[in-house]
């Protein structure tokens, strides 16, 4: 179980990791076009206004859930005078709601890609997989936030641990080793699912529109006002002779 142990949790984060990055630089240069959510709001767009927002605005929070955990070491909530206790109950309530939110908006979505026959057709192929695996992956993270209210394990102290020292280079393989089985399998899922990420809709995450922040204003004028185009025979520089459409000189 030792190599196992290794190969999971010490070599298959950074395939995913290379994949991940390889994959979304091939994609970028050979399929540019296709960098997109490839929308399909024209096919149906009443259960897209309530599955959209929920589940983008509830996986924000959980990005944030997840950063907070697995990046802020136990040390500094300690040195904050934020007891564990506080901490565990705010992130089961804020973790645990925004959970559920994010897997009720998907579920929408999933329904309306699943019963919505245009919709359904404009799925490809890798979208048949990784959607139903991001379900997974987030029925996983559910599971393990509620597991919680009755397992005393501390995953700042395990799993966190084994994912800030891939940072370093030194994978803690027996940090992970030891974590209950939901915590594995919630790891194992979203690592499969990084390295799928570039070849579906997901590539969109990457495409976030922020230069709009910093772009010029533009200015439209409105099309009542807009002044009618001149006749080609009327438009002729001053002092020139306008020309027939037949290339004479025309006379005044």
């Amino acid at each position: 179980m030792k190599h196992l142990h290794i190969a999971l949790w010490g070599v298959l984060p950074y395939l995913a990791l290379v994949v991940l990055a390889a994959g979304t630089a091939w994609r970028y240069r050979y399929d540019r076009f296709g960098f997109t959510t490839r929308s399909s709001q024209l096919h149906e767009s009443r259960l897209l206004r309530v599955g959209g927002p929920l589940f983008h605005y509830a996986l924000f929070l959980v990005i944030g859930g997840h950063v907070m955990g697995l990046l802020v070491p136990e040390s500094l909530t300690r040195w904050l005078r934020i007891s564990e206790e506080q901490y565990h109950a705010v992130a089961l309530t804020m973790g645990g709601t925004a959970g559920v939110a994010a897997v009720v908006g998907l579920g929408v979505l999933l329904y309306r890609r699943v019963r919505v026959p245009a919709v359904r057709g404009a799925t490809s192929r890798s979208d048949r997989v990784t959607l139903p695996l991001l379900a997974l992956v987030l029925l996983a993270g559910l599971t393990a936030t509620v597991s919680s209210m009755t397992n005393p394990y501390d995953y700042r102290l395990g799993v966190a641990v084994w994912f800030r020292s891939l940072f370093t280079l030194d994978p803690d393989v027996g940090a992970m080793a030891h974590a209950p089985l939901v915590y594995q399998v919630h790891a194992l899922l979203a690592l499969t699912l990084f390295a799928l990420w570039p070849f579906g809709r997901l590539v969109h995450a990457f495409t976030a529109p922020l230069g709009y922040a910093a772009r010029p204003y533009v200015v439209y004028r409105s099309r009542g006002r807009a002044a009618a185009p001149a006749h080609p025979a009327l438009s002729a520089a001053p002092g020139r002779t306008p020309r027939t459409p037949a290339g004479r000189t025309g006379r005044t």
